[in-house]
């Protein structure tokens, strides 16, 4: 290596070190004060960990302190924090009154940690405490708070759960109980309280008219409802129209009915108000009243009542696999036999309903029956429901049951070749075809309620022959 190389590779060590000292020199001052950095420059220094609160701008919150004159006691450096700066912007003044107010309680919330929590199956509020440590003594001091424990103890899969806490210490709790009611548990000087919050809802009634193309479902969502107003459809006309075998293409209805909504924000479909359905040319039509009682009901424009004594079908099923038939050759027997009864095929387990109101004549094994119910009904009436797989509770000889009630469930015991119910409807010990046969009405609108009914009837079934949309708004 030549001199003038050895030379110049020593200066430049040289300068290598003077400019890491200075560097050295430099942040040194800086950070003892000696030196200051002018932020017009720089761009806006960031505020140390905590000293804002949410919602604030680094800009907004952070304010320049000058340091403190040597000698100043603590007494004139916390009267010089607290005073505020000549043009304070709004969310640092908001800041600072918050913390002088209270500054436990804000440093508390600045603190305070947010869960959503989606609960799952088989949750509980103790299994959901445990999971995210929480207190157990809170959740216990949860439970006793007065009408707590009835509106906790029953979680639904599915629902949103909002808590907060700090370091597992319980600060609050929202759930929500149904479309109206809000419960809200926060914690205050004294502990945990809770309340029920009533959430204002806004109902919007709407028609919508539409033809069917397919399914009854898939025209009414065309029309801009959903499947539980196609569901009350097919519910008030369905003693009169069996919806799974006598719907055709070019069948139309026209529907009144109810969105509740919250907020802004649509929830669900409300309580069909009236309804029109032209079923193969012949036209239905049903609005709903509440009587002065509180019952409400849905009735013919002249008053006859919908509800029939009797259900159509008995069981929600998929086909008729075998219909009422006084000669039809037997698939087991191999002989012509009358087939007394409609078979609906369905599922093993489904639900078998009573068709009407009665009492059990009979429940147990019957021959070619296998599993069977009969029960007695008014007017000397009988209904018959047979391969049951099993029986529902409480069904025995002499129990009263209800329409509707659930009496067994779908099997294939007895002489069947798959799982199905077979169901008979009987008049004085005669089988009549239960597809076919009239079903006796129920009790008509009482006449001193009459012309009340009338009069609000009148305005809603007209609303089927306007134009769909929205029509009112009422809160």
């Amino acid at each position: 290596m030549t001199l003038p190389t050895l030379f110049k590779e020593k200066l430049r060590g040289i300068t290598f070190w003077l400019k890491a000292t200075a560097c050295a020199v430099v942040g040194w001052s800086i950070l003892h004060g000696a030196l200051s950095v002018d932020s017009a420059t720089t761009g806006p220094v960031p505020p140390p960990s905590g000293a804002v609160g949410p919602g604030a701008t680094q800009s907004a919150a952070v304010q320049p302190v000058a340091p403190a004159p040597a000698g100043q006691d603590a007494r004139s450096a916390q009267a010089l924090l607290a005073a505020p700066p000549a043009a304070s912007p709004p969310a640092a003044t908001a800041i600072r009154t918050s913390l002088a107010g209270d500054p436990a309680l804000a440093g508390a919330q600045l603190a305070l940690s947010r869960i959503d929590v989606i609960v799952t199956r088989n949750d509980t509020l103790d299994g959901i405490f445990r999971r995210l440590s929480l207190s157990l003594k809170d959740l216990a001091s949860l439970r006793d708070l007065p009408g707590v424990r009835a509106t906790l103890d029953r979680l639904r899969p599915g629902e949103l759960l909002h808590l907060t806490h700090r370091d597992g210490e319980l600060f609050g709790l929202e759930r929500r109980l149904n479309e109206s009611q809000t419960l809200k548990v926060s914690r205050n000087g004294s502990g945990l309280t809770a309340a029920v919050l009533q959430d204002a809802l806004e109902t919007r009634t709407r028609t919508v008219h539409g033809v069917i193309d397919h399914s009854l479902f898939e025209a009414v969502a065309a029309a801009g409802a959903n499947d539980q107003t196609a569901l009350a459809l097919a519910d008030i006309f369905g003693y009169d129209i069996d919806f799974v075998l006598d719907v055709q293409p070019g069948d139309a209805f026209a529907v009144t009915y109810q969105e509740i909504w919250r907020d802004g924000a649509y929830v669900k479909d409300g309580p069909i108000q009236a309804a029109q359905f032209v079923n193969q040319g012949h036209e239905y039509r049903a609005v709903r009243y509440a009587d002065p009682s509180g019952a409400a009901h849905y009735y013919t424009p002249d008053g006859r009542s919908l509800h029939k004594a009797f259900l159509r079908a008995p069981v929600d099923f998929t086909r008729v696999s075998s219909r009422f038939n006084s000669a039809r050759h037997h698939p087991i027997l191999n002989l012509i036999r009358a087939h007394k009864g409609t078979d609906y095929a369905a599922p093993i387990g489904t639900p078998v309903h009573a068709a009407g109101d009665g009492k059990v004549r009979f429940a147990g094994r019957m021959g070619g029956y296998g599993n069977v119910v009969q029960l007695e009904h008014a007017g000397h009436i009988t209904t018959v429901y047979g391969h049951l797989s099993r029986f529902a509770r409480g069904i025995r000889v002499g129990a009263h049951v209800d329409q509707g009630a659930v009496i067994a469930y779908v099997g294939m015991t007895g002489l069947a070749t798959g799982p199905h119910l077979h169901y008979e409807y009987r008049i004085n010990g005669v089988a009549r075809n239960p597809q076919t046969v009239v079903l006796p009405g129920a009790t008509p609108i009482e006449a001193r309620w009459r012309a009340d009914f009338l009069a609000k009837a009148a305005p809603l079934l007209a609303t089927l022959d306007g134009p769909a949309g929205p029509m009112l708004v009422a809160r």
